[in-house]
C-alpha cells in the first residue's frame, strides 16, 4: 500500500503486535519510525524526540478531536511532561491526554482501541 505524507499506511486501526528496533508491526505489515493511530488509520508520524511535539505534529489529531475522548502519547523509552500549552490545546477539544513510555502506551492501545473505545496514539519508535 502506497504512504505518502496524505495517504495511511493502514486505512483503518488495528492492534500493534510489536514495537521496537525502531519502528511498528501491525496489520502483517512493518513500518520504522514513529506512527500516529487516529480513527482514519495509521501514519507515518515525523517525530524522533518527545520534545518534537508541537501543534505541526498534532495536527492530524486535533483534526480528528470529534472522534477521540482519549489520546495516549508513547513518549519514547522515558517519561515526558508535556508542555501546559499543548495540554491545553486537548482540553480545548474536550480530549483526555495519556503520556508513558512507548511500551505502556502500546499496551494500553491494544486493551482500550479493540473495545472501540474513542482512542488515539502518537507512538514514538524506540530502538
Amino acid at each position: 500500500m502506497a504512504a505518502g505524507p496524505d495517504a495511511p499506511h493502514l486505512p483503518r486501526l488495528a492492534p500493534i503486535d510489536a514495537y521496537g528496533n525502531g519502528g511498528f508491526r501491525f496489520a502483517g505489515m512493518s513500518h520504522r519510525g514513529s506512527i500516529v493511530c487516529v480513527p482514519g488509520g495509521i501514519w507515518a508520524w515525523p517525530v524522533v524526540r518527545a520534545d518534537e511535539i508541537g501543534e505541526a505534529a498534532l495536527a492530524r489529531v486535533l483534526a480528528a478531536a470529534g472522534d477521540i475522548e482519549l489520546f495516549l502519547l508513547g513518549a519514547g523509552r522515558d517519561i515526558w511532561v508535556m508542555p501546559e500549552s499543548l495540554r491545553w490545546r486537548f482540553r480545548e477539544h474536550r480530549i483526555a491526554v495519556e503520556v508513558a513510555p512507548t511500551g505502556a502506551a502500546v499496551r494500553t492501545w491494544n486493551v482500550l482501541m479493540p473495545e472501540g473505545r474513542r482512542v488515539a496514539a502518537g507512538l514514538i519508535a524506540v530502538e
